[in-house]
């Protein structure tokens, strides 16, 4: 007889015996979850004759849920699902067969291939850039010296090449310092107004000169004979300047001339070598003429009264430096002697007997002095 309050067993006409899968329900248990969806009073589930009874607790595994083959088909009118596949054994002998989707190597993963991004980061203004791409400070600072050493250079040369600098603008400035005395520098530095020549007299012994006049500056109209203004026209004339000495005894007079030309160093260097080449400071009829001012002892030195004279044309500045001596009470020389052959020993002429080459070489010398202390420049021909 059943026991009170234990459900009746399910009858055989009831339902069909379940299918061997039905042994591990899809389903979870309802032991213990409520009362079924229709409502009313709560049942027991059904079970076979035969099995325990089930608990709250089930230690058997679950498997997963395989779809059933397109072909299989639920019985009609039941809720049996149709039969699945056969489950492998299960157990340490059982053999394990790698699933092909889980592999790496798979060509048919169906997995999406996944690819890490470049990692970006952030220079000074909090804008995004890639990591990696900072150039190195060193060739920054590299290429920057560059561009400022190209730019510099070439400034360089368009300045010197628009000035029409040489590059060296050292010499240059002293080149165009010297060109610009004769209105910068007063004439008593020039043409100071006592020269002291030690040992610059015949045998060494010493000369002292006196300025007796001063020409006024102006251009070199008439100043020249023709010869020697055609020799000289290469350089041009910008500025002349004289002055007139005489000795202690007042017996000789001499005129000393600075021409400022307008020539560059290359123009001068190349009148210098032809003036040493050709011998035209030797020249008899390329002779200076005298500053002859009156009420002076030398207001009788003319063109006759000429005895001895010397001409410099400098390199490192655009002046030719000249002296013509000759005797203050206006006597005549026939045969003037260019200052170099004077100033020899045994030389027995009358220009070299009276001392006259000693009185121009001597004074032409003082005066390039004056004019190189006030460029900076050491004197050439010290005596």
């Amino acid at each position: 007889m059943p026991q009170s309050g234990a459900a009746a067993p399910p009858s055989s006409a009831a339902a069909p015996p379940p299918s061997p899968s039905a042994r591990f329900p899809d389903a979870a248990p309802t032991v213990g979850r409520g009362a079924p969806r229709g409502g009313g009073a709560a049942q027991a589930p059904s079970r076979r004759p035969g099995a325990p009874a089930q608990t709250p607790t089930e230690t058997t595994a679950r498997l997963r849920p395989i779809p059933a083959a397109p072909e299989a088909e639920t019985a009609a009118g039941t809720d049996v699902p149709a039969p699945r596949a056969a489950v492998p054994p299960s157990g340490p002998a059982a053999p394990r067969t790698p699933d092909p989707a889980l592999s790496w190597s798979t060509p048919h993963d169906p997995r999406p291939l996944i690819s890490f991004g470049e990692p970006e980061g952030y220079d000074g203004l909090a804008r995004p850039r890639p990591l990696g791409g900072r150039p190195r400070p060193q060739a920054v600072a590299a290429a920057v010296c560059l561009v400022l050493g190209v730019g510099l250079l070439t400034g360089a040369v368009t300045g010197s090449w628009l000035a029409g600098d040489s590059g060296d603008d050292g010499a240059r400035s002293a080149y165009t310092e010297a060109g610009d005395l004769w209105h910068s520098v007063p004439v008593d530095q020039l043409f100071p107004p006592t020269l002291l020549g030690k040992g610059a007299g015949p045998g060494g012994a010493d000369r002292t000169w006196t300025r007796v006049a001063v020409a006024p500056d102006g251009d070199c109209a008439g100043a020249f004979d023709r010869l020697l203004a055609k020799a000289l026209d290469p350089v041009g004339c910008s500025r002349l300047l004289r002055a007139t000495y005489t000795d202690a005894t007042q017996s000789y007079v001499t005129t000393v001339g600075l021409l400022f030309t307008k020539a560059d160093a290359a123009a001068m260097t190349a009148l210098a070598d032809r003036f040493e080449k050709q011998g035209l400071g030797r020249r008899e009829d390329l002779m200076p003429l005298p500053y002859a001012a009156k009420d002076t002892v030398a207001a009788g030195f003319g063109a006759p009264q000429r005895a001895s004279w010397t001409v410099s044309v400098l390199t490192d500045a655009p002046v030719v430096v000249y002296a013509v001596s000759g005797w203050a009470d206006g006597r005549t020389v026939d045969e003037p002697e260019p200052a170099e052959e004077a100033i020899k020993s045994g030389a027995a002429s009358a220009p070299a007997q009276a001392g006259l080459g000693h009185e121009a070489k001597g004074l032409a010398d003082r005066v390039e002095r004056a004019l190189r202390k006030n460029i900076g420049t050491p004197t050439e021909h010290p005596s």
